[in-house]
């Protein structure tokens, strides 16, 4: 039983070395960099080892990374969330999102612009997805769930437009305000 633990344990933190990898070269070179024959040089292991981690080699290591990503983004936006309500509640949300893509490149890129088998909007979509977007919802009292596309939709163009230096740095907390006025209740 041991045995089986360790080799376990062993298992989970060659996996986790692995997106760890992908991600130090994706955030310093992005992702048209990462290869698996990288990847397996960067941690020291064979391409068939990292084959038995992720079969579907970069795309699943990809998805993997965007789903640490949705999980990292739900946490920080519980917290920022807290107890607020109303404005403030909104602006803390629209805060931490921005602050994680702005972090997080690659981590950012790996959720929302590129090709991973992850469904949005749909029956089967991921629970990590749904929790996230759940954040976002209660930062407005949204039931419908309609702004919360609309508010999201808002914060994923203004990180792109961050990132790619076509919006002023110096003016996010006025943007954040912004929102924070149009979509309170």
């Amino acid at each position: 039983m041991a045995d089986h633990t360790t080799q376990g344990r062993r298992r989970d933190e060659r996996r986790q070395d692995i997106l760890d990898a992908a991600r130090e070269r994706a955030d310093a070179q992005g992702w048209a960099a990462v290869t698996t024959r990288h990847l397996a040089e960067a941690i020291g292991y064979t391409q068939p080892v990292l084959y038995g981690h992720f079969p579907g080699g970069k795309s699943e290591i990809m998805r993997a990374v965007a789903l640490e990503g949705f999980a990292e983004l739900t946490r920080r936006g519980r917290a920022a969330l807290g107890r607020k309500r109303g404005r403030r509640a909104i602006e803390a949300v629209a805060t931490s999102y921005l602050e994680f893509g702005e972090e997080h490149p690659a981590v950012y890129e790996a959720m929302f612009q590129q090709t991973i088998d992850v469904r949005f909007a749909s029956e089967d979509t991921n629970p990590l997805l749904r929790e996230g977007f759940a954040v976002l919802s209660a930062a407005l009292g949204d039931e419908d769930e309609t702004a919360t596309e609309v508010f999201w939709g808002a914060l994923h163009g203004i990180s792109l437009l961050e990132r790619s230096g076509r919006m002023r740095p110096e003016h996010r907390r006025h943007r954040v305000a912004e929102i924070g006025a149009r979509f309170v209740a």
